[in-house]
């Protein structure tokens, strides 16, 4: 069952904990058993859709699992292995994420772009993006609703200042399953027009960058209070496969946008790109930064300007936020 990172997420750290609790394993055991298994259904998925091509990342975190992992049966294992056979009872109810009960719908993070006292870039005819970006966020908030497949939260409603960081903390508040943030350009050169679409950079780097990161890397935001017993080292890798899950989930949604905008909106050459935006910087949640246009083209401006195209551009970002969950819930 896959409806986003954060579904994903739990049902992972669901998986280990019933099968810490069923088996009387160390959650490290458990979590590298879950990963084996998980890795062995991908690599035969790979085959059968890649010709032998699969990630290998489940398989690695598996292998430095085992390294850290005391694979001695615990003490209740041992006394359940030598202790007569129970009588039947009613078999227990799994937990719902495990009985195959219907996920909640995931939830779509909306950012439009400054606001309040950043008006962000200023059109030739001095149209602020602050306002643009809200108009559009606005209606892709109305058409996602309109689907009925999704829950939406803005990160500003009104002309309001947030702080980048307050950003993604809303985000996370809210556990999203997609960030989008609406934006639309500046540039000296007034002739280059288009939209784009930005994922994080991997090297992008600052000491507030590494700051954040650190916060954003912390295990805490991947375990529960039932984790607390766990090795750094175990948390460490689970971390590290819910970052490298973020960052593919970034790019295929980057890719769904291009897709969506290329037979509807103009596209700026090479429209897919990277950039060290703090917005993007969760890493836990795929996040784009989709910039729609140039303010400082008069046809870009004039058209954001307009609530018809607008409606085109969330078009465009609906199907492609429909494309992106249909993909991840194959």
């Amino acid at each position: 069952m896959k409806s986003g990172p954060v579904i994903r997420r739990r049902a992972l750290l669901e998986a280990v904990l019933t099968a810490a609790a069923g088996t009387a394993l160390a959650p490290q055991t458990a979590l590298a058993r879950v990963l084996s298994q998980r890795h062995a259904h991908t690599h035969a998925q790979g085959h059968a859709h890649h010709g032998g091509t699969h990630h290998h990342g489940a398989g690695r975190a598996a292998h430095q699992l085992a390294r850290h992992t005391d694979h001695s049966p615990a003490p209740a294992a041992l006394a359940e292995a030598n202790a007569p056979a129970p009588a039947a009872t009613t078999p227990a109810r799994a937990p719902a994420v495990l009985r195959g009960a219907a996920p909640p719908r995931p939830l779509v993070m909306i950012d439009p772009g400054h606001g309040g006292k950043d008006p962000g870039a200023i059109g030739v005819s001095g149209t602020y993006e602050k306002h643009v970006a809200e108009a559009a966020a606005l209606e892709l908030r109305r058409q996602l609703l309109a689907s009925g497949r999704y829950r939406v939260a803005m990160t500003r409603s009104g002309d309001r200042f947030i702080p980048l960081d307050g950003r993604v903390e809303l985000a996370h508040r809210h556990q999203a399953g997609l960030f989008i943030s609406l934006h639309a350009d500046a540039l000296p050169d007034s002739s280059v027009r288009g939209a784009s679409v930005y994922t994080l950079s991997g090297n992008a780097s600052d000491r507030q960058t590494a700051a954040l990161a650190q916060r954003e890397n912390s295990a805490d935001r991947f375990a529960s209070a039932a984790w607390q017993g766990v090795s750094p080292e175990v948390a460490q890798i689970l971390g590290s496969l819910v970052r490298e899950e973020t960052r593919h989930g970034s790019t295929r949604m980057a890719g769904s946008v291009v897709q969506a905008f290329r037979n509807r909106i103009g596209l700026l050459s090479h429209p897919a790109r990277h950039a060290g935006f703090v917005v993007l910087k969760s890493a836990d949640i795929p996040s784009v930064l989709v910039e729609m246009g140039f303010m400082s083209n008069p046809h870009d401006e004039a058209a954001l300007r307009q609530s018809g195209h607008r409606q085109q551009v969330a078009l465009a970002m609906k199907a492609a936020v429909d494309h992106y969950f249909n993909v991840i819930s194959s």
